[in-house]
């Protein structure tokens, strides 16, 4: 990103999260989400973690927040998050407002990238994540155009081979006039249509998730063993 390109604005995409925030029920906190290996409660770790990370990746100020590998281990939710991050996601946006923002070099998850580069992908962390959090809830969601733009670019496909994994897992296939929401997330590796098709997750095994004609996730893969 050069200093004549317009900058992203992350308000409209932060609002839509803040606004889940307050539909979440202490009783869906344990419930499936998009994210095979997450429940709610991880997914919304993780968007503590990502928000202070890119928050502190922004402002250059560069430790712990920046330096964690978020797919060493599964996040845990501290009780404060109801308070936490909607703080945080008001940080996130106001530090990318800052063109020296998308200058120079920065690092999130113990990963130096272009500061444009990180803005990119912090805003699509917030705009895919976003989606699953209020499918996993039930809820509305409808992110800004110039977001969804810059996530469906980010996630383009670059390997050239079937099975190109992306940034975030291999990405679902669908029509070519689908919404651009659908669209990005199936180059996230999510189908739009979550969770027709998809594993619950809560206790089938393996075999019994393609008896029913879901995709098995690891969580039943793992509990079944191998399969016949």
């Amino acid at each position: 990103m050069t200093a004549s390109d317009p900058l992203l604005d992350f308000e409209p995409a932060v609002r839509q999260v803040a606004r889940l925030l307050d539909g979440i029920t202490d009783e869906q906190l344990s419930a499936p989400t998009p994210c095979e290996k997450y429940a709610v409660h991880h997914l919304l770790a993780h968007l503590v973690g990502l928000t202070a990370a890119f928050r502190d990746a922004a402002r250059k100020e560069l430790g712990p927040s920046t330096d964690t590998d978020p797919g060493a281990a599964l996040p845990v939710l501290d009780d404060d998050w109801r308070t936490r991050l909607p703080r945080q996601l008001d940080e996130l946006a106001a530090a990318w407002r800052s063109p020296d923002a998308w200058q120079a070099t920065t690092r999130a998850g113990g990963v130096t990238l272009p500061g444009g580069t990180a803005g990119k992908v912090a805003l699509n962390e917030v705009v895919v994540h976003g989606w699953d959090l209020a499918r996993a809830t039930g809820q509305a969601y409808a992110p800004d155009a110039a977001a969804l733009r810059s996530s469906y670019e980010l996630l383009e496909p670059t390997g050239g081979t079937p099975g190109d994994d992306g940034i975030f897992g291999t990405p679902v296939e669908v029509p070519g006039d689908a919404p651009l929401l659908d669209r990005v997330v199936a180059r996230a590796g999510r189908s739009p249509s979550w969770p027709e098709n998809t594993c619950p997750r809560c206790s089938p095994t393996s075999a019994d998730c393609r008896r029913a004609g879901f995709r098995p996730c690891s969580r039943c893969t793992e509990s079944a063993g191998p399969s016949a």
